[in-house]
């Protein structure tokens, strides 16, 4: 470079600055842009671990709604398979394991009621009237059992704390209900006869207007049952249900025969494994 460019000392000692100071900017530039590409590549990284991290959130969320779905449509196929398509209520067989799983855990020392209902010459409504009627008819019917025979009436919980459901239907244009935790016998036959009552005062013109000269009746029969210790029934308490449904279904039929204006009633309690009926003074007493 000294021979070439023949520079004094003072140029050459300034060019030779110069050029130091051209490489070490070159060599700041490559620093900071090796700085830049790693911030780059970390930026990237951790933009792509949050996006993954969202979508496995995401689907975590999907899956867990998919169960959730599936769940609920479990849930709602039991509840189907339990139940009557036209009225909703219980139907017989499912009402029936709950009446016996009732009388097998019951601890309570107190009284219930298991009732049967038929509504009054109904063959003549659907004959007469037609089916579409008497659909109607038992609907309605149904509604009034569900409204009237309630499970808060007397703190009708299940251990979970749900309320459960105390009425089913028992075939054709019958019911029964069961109503579970009650003072006294005769309160098992009040809120009968109130739903009786709103049977029979329900404007049921509403459903058609040819029942108005003729509207709806129910023949209800109702057996009370004093609820002693809970050993006594729990070895049996399958015949028991079946037999206290019996009992009721001949309360109601002797209602029906004898063309009854009131709720047909007996009071009973458990001996040596069989229901034994409770006379008026025992009745009276307890």
């Amino acid at each position: 470079m000294r021979a070439r460019l023949g520079l004094n000392p003072q140029r050459e000692a300034e060019l030779l600055l110069a050029i130091e100071q051209l490489v070490e900017r070159q060599r700041q530039l490559v620093e900071e842009s090796k700085h830049e590409a790693i911030r780059a590549l970390s930026e990237g990284f951790a933009n792509k671990m949050e996006r993954l991290q969202t979508q496995l959130t995401e689907k975590d969320v999907t899956v867990s709604n998919i169960a959730r779905y599936f769940e609920d449509v479990v849930a709602g196929l039991t509840e189907k398979s339990h139940r009557d398509p036209n009225t909703k209520l219980l139907n017989f067989d499912w009402f029936m394991e709950r009446l016996e799983s009732f009388l097998a855990v019951e601890q309570r020392v107190r009284w219930c009621g298991v009732g049967v209902v038929d509504i009054t010459s109904f063959k003549w409504y659907n004959d007469t009237l037609g089916h579409a009627v008497g659909d109607r008819i038992i609907e309605r019917v149904a509604r009034l059992l569900a409204d009237q025979i309630r499970s808060e009436d007397f703190l009708a919980l299940e251990r979970a704390g749900e309320a459960r459901d105390l009425h089913a239907r028992f075939g054709g244009d019958e019911f029964c209900f069961l109503i579970p935790d009650l003072p006294s016998c005769s309160q098992a036959v009040e809120i009968a006869g109130r739903f009786k009552r709103a049977v029979e005062s329900y404007a049921w013109s509403r459903e058609d207007r040819r029942l108005a000269p003729r509207p709806v009746q129910v023949d209800v029969g109702v057996v009370c049952l004093r609820l002693g210790p809970v050993a006594e029934r729990r070895g049996v308490a399958r015949k028991l249900a079946a037999e206290l449904i019996h009992r009721a279904d001949k309360l109601m039929y002797d209602a029906k025969g004898r063309k009854s204006e009131h709720v047909h009633n007996a009071n009973v309690r458990v001996a040596n494994g069989q229901l034994v009926d409770i006379d008026a003074r025992q009745t009276a007493a307890s």
